[in-house]
């Protein structure tokens, strides 16, 4: 990629940050016909790629592998005892992540996207500062993304912890590992970990886990995850922390070996700050319009720093939509649209409202609902635990939300959603012929269901 030298440059765009929402729409700018440049402190990829959603999910993905061992000696295969190699499992991870960083890399350098390494300072003029070097950008965007959140809890400080930026340098496999926090985030480490083998204990100071989440949804994967020896203490009160261990209320101690803290992430606001944008009524978000535009003309902020969904294809569409905007195409991101995902055993994936939020909105609901445990390829690749919820309206059956818990929930959940983008109905979802034997057939069920004719149910 080019470097900038000392001189001034211009660029159409300036987008500060490179993970998913900051190098998507630099890529976009570009296709558009900007002169585009990015700058990165840190990592190409940001949190996404390199300590978030790509490692998490290599874990995950060993995790699986490890439960199909466990699962095969009760289909009769006759395996020896597994052990995992956890610094092997890590090397692998590390690679994935090489080669996808690697991967933006290519593409932004393919698109002809000036590449600047180092902290960004902007001045009122719209000149950003790198270093020694200065460009000016007619359009600014921020992508500057979060970090982890650290709560206040006596004596956590003193102690040795690791937050979600810094769980996956790990070397060796621990024993037994704390989280502190029950979200998508924790729930999602703590399958992966205890299906490796570690014993993991979650402790949660509201009164459930993944409250986030359809209570239904939320108590499949929480039954899963008593099953797998996790152990949660919801509604905890903790009275201190010390190294390897928890003291609780009522004289509960939980040992540890290795602390995770994570109870969450907050946006990084410093240049929002520096450049006194307006922040939004809770005062920890950047403010913008529809279009992504701050208080500041011409500069825009997406992703994390926005507050809404803090996923990284929600960051890519509201980046895109950003610097289309500055095109002159101006397009708001629906927030009904954006899936969110939960890769727990087993999946959670949701789009859209709940029963609770579509009622509230004045629409007369209904619910169609199937259960994976008639799904015949569920049953056969032994994943039969499950369910398709979808919410839709009773006097055209517009889709309003849909909730999938299961085995591949999280690519099911695409084809509901590209109905619902394109404006289709139920009766789309229950007319379409879904091949078979598919765990996709549960949709074409669970939308038959409202007519009375589904036929496995």
């Amino acid at each position: 990629m080019k470097k900038g030298d000392g001189q001034l440059k211009k660029y159409d765009v300036i987008v500060i940050g490179a993970g998913p929402g900051g190098y998507a729409s630099a890529i976009r700018a570009a296709q558009l016909g900007k002169n585009v440049a990015i700058v990165e402190k840190d990592r190409t990829g940001g949190t996404c790629l390199n300590v978030g959603c790509i490692p998490s999910k290599a874990l995950l993905h060993f995790g699986k592998t490890m439960e199909t061992f466990k699962k095969s000696q009760q289909w009769g295969f006759k395996t020896s005892s597994i052990s995992v190699d956890f610094e092997q499992l890590m090397g692998q991870k590390n690679n994935v992540v090489k080669t996808l960083t690697s991967g933006i890399d290519f593409l932004l350098k393919k698109n002809k996207v000036t590449f600047y390494q180092g902290e960004a300072e902007i001045a009122d003029d719209l000149i950003v500062k790198i270093g020694d070097k200065k460009i000016k950008g007619s359009d600014i965007l921020l992508a500057t993304g979060s970090k982890p959140f650290v709560p206040k809890i006596k004596g956590l400080e003193a102690t040795d912890f690791m937050t979600t930026d810094t769980f996956f340098n790990m070397k060796n496999q621990p024993d037994t590992l704390c989280i502190i926090g029950g979200g998508v985030i924790s729930v999602e480490l703590a399958t992966a970990m205890a299906v490796l083998g570690t014993k993991v204990t979650i402790i949660e100071v509201a009164n459930d886990i993944l409250l986030t989440e359809d209570p239904e949804a939320r108590k499949t994967v929480k039954d899963q995850m008593i099953k797998q020896g996790i152990e949660i203490f919801s509604g905890a009160e903790i009275n201190e922390v010390k190294q390897g261990k928890i003291l609780l209320a009522r004289d509960k101690v939980v040992s540890f070996d290795a602390l995770l803290v994570a109870t969450g992430r907050k946006p990084v606001v410093k240049l929002a700050q520096d450049m006194n944008l307006a922040m939004d009524e809770s005062n920890r978000f950047v403010k913008v319009n529809h279009f992504y535009e701050t208080s500041h003309s011409h500069v825009y902020a997406v992703g994390d720093l926005i507050g809404g969904y803090q996923l990284a294809h929600a960051a890519i569409a509201e980046g895109i939509a950003a610097v289309q905007a500055m095109d002159g195409v101006k397009k708001h991101v629906n927030q009904t649209e954006i899936p969110r995902c939960v890769y727990t055993f087993p999946e959670i994936a949701s789009i859209g409202m709940d029963e609770t939020t579509a009622k509230e909105a004045g629409y007369d609901v209904q619910i169609s609902y199937s259960n994976l445990s008639s799904n015949g390829k569920a049953l056969a690749d032994d994943e039969a635990i499950g369910f398709l919820k979808i919410i839709s309206e009773k006097k055209y059956q517009e889709i309003l939300g849909a909730v999938v818990v299961g085995d591949n929930a999280t690519e099911l959940i695409g084809s509901i959603a590209g109905v619902k983008h394109a404006e289709g109905t139920v009766t789309e979802l229950a007319n379409t012929i879904w091949p078979h034997p598919t765990m996709s057939e549960i949709i074409g069920e669970g939308a038959n269901t409202l007519y009375d004719q589904a036929i496995h149910m």
